[in-house]
């Protein structure tokens, strides 16, 4: 009996001294708890604003904000396509880059006669390197430029193990992906300064967010892009220049594997044209975003998810889209 007495005036001399403990840890997790609350309804809040009330006013005015040239790389299909359009029906004249000549003359006459827009055309193989600068500096030279979207890329035909990526492929990577956008911003942005006004959209990638495998070049190539226009937003935009960084996760081109089940849910990946309007209503508001509604919210996810299980997911998804791939190519 005397020993179960002395564990107890033990146990309540140690609960005293703890005591004072257990409040602190209270106060922390009360303190953790509260922050992760604000950051989420600010986060709900960030969302709401920049997707939905500005679909309640009327349009910018981009012309009288930033000029009335647009160049668009990447203008024959996919989001660049969608963009350019998007941007004609404002009222913006657009100069179309891409390597596909016969695709692109197609997409700059549908502009031209749908919206009533001027249109020109540069035909450029950024997979050839430095060469093909010269004439597309040439081509603008004299352009009032008031808007630059950077959307031409190239990814891997389906997800792969970087060592079964071809050498040439990683070359494109790195001459499409990242440097057009770094000379084709190097190009327009003297005369943006000069005008004290402009800005620059730069497309990059959901993959981006965190090291994404079986995607490995493609996503470094990204996260580039995302850095390289936060960091130019922080040199220009006291400058009048208003820089974008556009981070989108899946929408149903043809990069996004055709025919896999991503296409057969509409609210989660979109088709281009509805990607763009969104994205284009986003201009001036926000300088990263992921341009849609519901990539926001996986954007949301990714922030917040370990690093772990990012990888397992991706892991995952590209496992199931390489497989989908492979047969279709059986």
């Amino acid at each position: 009996m005397a020993a179960v007495d002395s564990f107890y005036l033990l146990y309540r001399e140690i609960a005293r001294s703890c005591n004072c403990y257990m409040e602190a840890l209270a106060l922390v997790g009360a303190w953790y708890t509260a922050r992760k609350s604000i950051t989420v309804i600010c986060d709900f809040y960030s969302l709401v604003r920049l997707h939905f009330i500005p679909r309640l006013g009327s349009r910018a005015d981009l012309i009288k904000q930033y000029g009335r040239w647009a160049v668009v790389s990447g203008a024959a299909d996919g989001i660049g396509k969608a963009y350019a359009e998007e941007l004609a029906s404002q009222g913006l004249n657009i100069i179309l880059i891409s390597g596909n000549k016969e695709k692109v003359q197609t997409v700059a006459k549908d502009i031209a006669d749908t919206y009533k827009v001027e249109t020109d055309v540069i035909v450029a193989d950024f997979s050839r390197g430095r060469e093909i600068y010269v004439p597309i500096r040439e081509a603008l030279k004299d352009r009032d430029v008031g808007i630059l979207v950077n959307d031409v890329g190239v990814s891997y035909p389906y997800p792969q193990y970087f060592a079964q990526v071809s050498e040439d492929k990683l070359w494109d990577i790195i001459n499409v992906n990242i440097a057009a956008a770094s000379l084709l911003v190097h190009m327009v942005l003297p005369g943006m300064v000069e005008r004290k006004r402009g800005a620059i959209v730069t497309i990059s990638s959901g993959s981006c967010c965190k090291p994404t495998p079986q995607l490995a070049a493609f996503s470094a190539s990204k996260a580039y892009l995302d850095h390289f226009s936060r960091a130019l937003q922080y040199e220009y935009a006291s400058k009048g220049i208003f820089v974008q960084s556009l981070i989108p996760f899946y929408v149903a081109t043809n990069v996004a594997t055709p025919g896999s089940f991503l296409h057969r849910c509409p609210w989660l990946v979109p088709s281009p044209k509805v990607y763009a309007h969104h994205a284009v209503s986003t201009l001036g508001i926000s300088k990263r975003t992921t341009g849609y509604w519901s990539h926001s919210i996986q954007f949301l996810f990714a922030q917040y998810m370990p690093e772990w299980l990012w990888v397992w997911g991706a892991n995952l998804l590209h496992r199931s889209l390489r497989k989908q791939a492979l047969s279709c190519m059986a």
